[in-house]
């Protein structure tokens, strides 16, 4: 099994940290192999086009930007 590359891109915020939270629990969930890291570097946040916070990157690719998805929602992105 191939293991995800998930990026939770953020300064900080509560809403930042609830979505790792939520990242985390929802790679649980779902069984698979994943490293789920955050990034807090603001230059490299804006690098990648991501102007609102937070934000989730899937294998290099942006999946949401700026909202908190549900658990739900969270586990249909990362699937």
């Amino acid at each position: 099994m191939e293991m995800k590359k998930i990026e939770i891109l953020g300064t900080g915020c509560p809403k930042c940290k609830k979505l790792y939270e939520l990242t985390n629990l929802a790679v649980g969930q779902l069984g698979i192999a994943a490293d789920v890291v955050k990034v807090d570097d603001i230059s490299e946040i804006v690098k990648r086009g991501v102007l609102m916070t937070p934000a989730l990157v899937v294998d290099g690719e942006v999946k949401s930007v700026g909202k908190l998805p549900s658990i739900e929602e969270l586990r249909k992105l990362i699937a």
